[in-house]
């Protein structure tokens, strides 16, 4: 892509309206760390997340969101049931559906369901980003990371979890909590700037780029607990 493109691609989003973006997950850590990536983009608004799929629908037909982003896997009513609900209530949501399966029939089944993008749950920030931007009514965007099915799985399960100091360790389980930097400077009691310092200490050593790639790869190594 030619420099030119990007700059244009740049100044359309800064001067489009920012998409609306509902969340509908019951890992909490996940949304609440979703919801904050949101909030640092100038073209996408996160403006509200859900617990289960009958509160997504609700707020789904209440707020009629540009952008749903929904997970698969939820407790009493699953997520592609939520999405064709919610197809009924909020027909120009466009439903993008994160999940750890990379099946090639889970795509389907979310395509039935009337989703317009699949997106793996443990890609990267940046890809899933990138396909909330692009997804389009009528269509199915699937997340290329979606068809690396042996080669991510195998990878991840057969790597070490990296050494972690005693503080490093405790700003990890903050931000598997969902909390931000500047909580975690409070919490801990150390300044803003070493916290930050320590959170890029830990995207180093757990080889992501992202505080939410990172919540996600640590759970995956089994360095946190998982929050239901």
């Amino acid at each position: 892509m030619s420099a030119e493109r990007v700059y244009d691609d740049a100044v359309a989003r800064i001067s489009a309206p920012a998409l609306r973006v509902l969340i509908v997950d019951d890992h909490q850590t996940f949304a609440e760390l979703l919801s904050y990536a949101l909030s640092t983009e100038p073209d996408l608004q996160c403006i509200g997340t859900a617990g289960s799929g009958a509160e997504g629908v609700a707020m789904a037909q209440d707020l009629q969101p540009d952008i749903l982003v929904m997970d698969i896997e939820m407790p009493r009513q699953d997520g592609l049931t939520a999405a064709r609900r919610i197809r009924e209530v909020s027909p120009h949501t466009i439903i993008a559906v994160v999940t750890a399966h990379r099946d090639p029939d889970w795509v389907v089944r979310a395509t039935q369901a009337g989703a317009s993008a699949f997106i793996p749950k443990n890609g990267s920030l940046a890809e899933m980003l990138d396909v909330l931007r692009r997804a389009r009514q009528g269509g199915m965007l699937v997340a290329p990371s979606a068809f690396a099915v042996g080669t991510a799985a195998s990878a991840s399960s057969s790597r070490a979890a990296p050494a972690l100091t005693q503080r490093e360790r405790d700003v990890l389980a903050c931000l598997g909590r969902g909390m931000a930097p500047k909580a975690i400077s409070r919490v801990l009691g150390i300044s803003i700037n070493t916290c930050r310092g320590y959170v890029k200490s830990l995207l180093s050593k757990l080889e992501v780029n992202s505080q939410l790639e990172a919540v996600v790869k640590a759970q995956e190594l089994g360095m946190l607990e998982s929050r239901e």
